[in-house]
């Protein structure tokens, strides 16, 4: 696929750990591995050394290579991502507005970005909303700085969607990256494998109702998670 841009050693070697079925890989499996995907030995090792400095990742005794506090939590929402939960729609919106002032930069520009990994858009500065049909869970950090509230809209729920996501957009994105899981092209699959899972971040998790006939969301998902068990079996085979 054209539209895809080739990830780097980091996102790759990334992917390799976030996505394997043992909690750490040594570096003999994650050069083999990455070499099949276009990423050459020199360079893995570079990374995996920026990596480990970079506190990305941890080595144990053995030599092998497993992710850090902090990226453990990051594999925690992507799981959360490729198998989401939700509950019933009953028309309802959650909302949370910032209260807190004062805050630097920083700290704005930090509480948005845990906003929007809680699937929250903005209806405008500093009031945060989405359909509640997910059960939002504010980290305290964001808990101390805002105000929640349960809501219900006047305008057309649909209208309201249309003003805070482009569903467009994400379709067809999701689906190049289907196409492209679906290929015979090893670089080009393991390549939408590892990008399938950032957008399926950024899916907005909306209610059936509200989402268009064919969103290819679970598609994608099912198709990332095929991807994944084939990599962890290309890895298997080159042990």
């Amino acid at each position: 696929m054209s539209t895809l841009k080739p990830v780097s050693a980091r996102s790759t070697l990334l992917s390799l750990l976030l996505g394997a079925d043992s909690p750490s890989l040594s570096a003999r499996e994650l050069v083999a591995t990455a070499s099949v995907v276009g990423v050459s030995e020199p360079t893995v090792r570079v990374a995996l050394s920026r990596m480990a400095g970079a506190g990305d990742v941890v080595r144990d005794e053995e030599g092998r290579f497993a992710l850090s506090d902090r990226l453990l939590a990051r594999q925690l929402r992507q799981e959360a991502s490729i198998r989401p939960r939700t509950i019933a729609w009953r028309g309802r919106w959650d909302m949370v507005v910032v209260t807190a002032t004062g805050r630097s930069a920083a700290e704005r520009a930090e509480l948005r970005t845990a906003l929007t990994d809680l699937r929250l858009a903005e209806l405008r500065e500093g009031v945060w909303t989405r359909p509640a049909n997910l059960r939002l869970e504010l980290p305290a950090g964001v808990d101390a700085v805002v105000e929640r509230f349960v809501a219900s809209p006047a305008a057309e729920a649909s209208d309201l969607v249309a003003r805070l996501w482009d569903l467009d957009g994400w379709a067809r994105r999701g689906r190049a990256l289907l196409e492209a899981t679906r290929t015979d092209d090893v670089v080009v699959r393991f390549t939408a494998c590892a990008t399938s899972v950032s957008h399926l971040l950024k899916d907005p998790l909306l209610p059936t109702e509200l989402l268009p006939a064919d969103w290819p969301a679970d598609e994608l998902r099912e198709a990332h998670l095929a991807s994944r068990v084939w990599i962890n079996e290309l890895r298997g085979d080159l042990r």
